[in-house]
C-alpha cells in the first residue's frame, strides 16, 4: 500500500515552507495561566459522499461513504501543573457497488499529561495515553504468510482486530521542551502495554497465545506541531515513538506519525486531509499507511 504520490508532495512542500505567526489556539496554549481557567475545544464532524448508476451509459460504481469524528482539547493550569488532555474518536464506514458495508476509519485515542507551568521551556513532564478501536477489522485479502497462527482460506475475510483488540496504553516520565509557536515535545522513560483480549489475535500483535498483556519498557518521545500554513488552512501534526531497552541494537523503534490539513471554508463546511503512518516490527515488518480526504460538516461544541 503506497501513500498517493499528491499526498507526498503536499507534505513535503508543508515541510519546506516558512512557518508563519503562529495560530491563535497554539499562542493560548503556549501562555496559558491559572487565572485562565480551562481552554476547552470539542469539535463533531460528519463527512460523506454518495454515487448512484441507473443506465447510465458510460458507465459507473455505486458508492456510499459516510465517516463522523469527534476532536477535542481540554488544557488547565492548577497550581503549578500544567494539564492538557486530548481526545480523538473517529468511526466511518463505505460500500461500494455489490461489496458488503466495510469500515473505513476507526479510531479512539486519549492523551494526558502535566508538566511544570513556569518560564522555562524545559520543564519535567508526565503522561499517559490510551488507543484502541471500536469495531471489528478484517483483511478482505489475506495472505498465509502474513498470519501464520490464523486460519486463512482463500477468497475469504479475516478477522485481524477488535475493540479492545488490540488496545495501547503508554506512560511515561521526563521533561517537556516548550519554545512557543505551537511546538511541543517530550522525552524520557517510558512503559508501553500491548493488549489484546481475544487469544486467537494475540500473535498477530506480538503476544503469546497466553499473554493477555505485553509489557515493555523503554524510552519514550512524543512530538507535537500546530501551525497556521495560510489563511483559513491549519496543519497538526503528532509523531510518537517507542524504543523498547530490549530492542535496542535489534529492532527499530515503534512510531506512529499522524498529520492533519484542514480548510476551513465557514464555520460549518471544512475539507480535512488525514494521513498517518505506523511502523511496529512486532505487527508488520512493513510500514502501514493510512490516508483519508473528507469534505463536511464540522460543528463547535465547547
Amino acid at each position: 500500500m503506497r501513500l498517493p504520490l499528491l499526498s507526498a508532495l503536499c507534505a513535503a512542500a508543508l515541510c519546506a515552507t516558512p512557518a508563519p505567526a503562529q495560530t491563535a489556539e497554539a499562542a493560548k496554549a503556549d501562555t496559558l495561566r491559572a487565572a485562565d481557567g480551562w481552554r476547552s475545544a470539542l469539535t463533531a464532524a460528519l463527512a460523506g459522499n454518495q454515487a448512484a448508476y441507473s443506465n447510465w451509459q458510460e458507465g459507473g460504481v455505486d458508492a456510499l461513504a459516510v465517516t463522523a469524528t469527534v476532536d477535542g482539547t481540554f488544557d488547565r493550569v492548577v497550581g503549578r501543573v500544567l494539564t492538557t488532555q486530548a481526545l480523538r474518536l473517529g468511526y466511518g464506514v463505505l460500500r461500494q457497488d455489490t461489496l458488503s458495508l466495510r469500515k473505513a476509519l476507526d479510531v479512539a485515542r486519549y492523551a494526558a499529561t502535566a508538566e511544570l507551568a513556569s518560564d522555562n521551556p524545559i520543564r519535567p513532564s508526565a503522561g499517559v495515553s490510551v488507543r484502541s478501536q471500536f469495531a471489528a477489522g478484517y483483511d478482505y485479502d489475506p495472505e498465509p504468510d502474513r498470519y501464520p497462527t490464523l486460519p486463512v482460506a482463500p477468497g475469504r475475510e479475516l478477522k485481524v482486530s477488535d475493540a479492545l483488540s488490540p488496545l495501547v496504553l503508554t506512560q511515561s516520565l521526563g521533561v517537556a521542551y516548550r519554545p512557543g509557536g505551537g511546538f511541543v515535545a517530550r522525552t524520557g522513560l517510558g512503559l508501553k502495554e500491548t493488549v489484546v483480549v481475544i487469544e486467537r489475535l494475540r500473535p498477530v500483535y506480538g503476544n503469546a497465545l497466553d499473554q493477555s498483556t505485553r509489557l515493555e519498557a523503554g524510552l519514550d518521545l512524543e512530538v507535537l506541531y500546530e501551525r497556521e500554513v495560510m489563511e483559513n488552512v491549519a496543519l497538526r501534526s503528532r509523531l510518537t515513538a517507542f524504543q523498547g531497552f530490549g530492542q535496542i541494537a535489534e529492532q527499530a523503534p515503534d512510531v506512529l506519525f499522524e498529520n492533519g490539513l484542514i480548510l476551513s471554508v465557514n464555520d460549518l463546511l471544512k475539507v480535512t486531509l488525514d494521513a498517518a503512518a505506523l511502523y511496529d516490527a512486532d505487527v508488520s515488518p512493513d510500514v502501514q499507511l493510512r490516508e483519508a480526504l473528507s469534505v463536511g460538516l464540522s460543528v463547535s461544541l465547547l
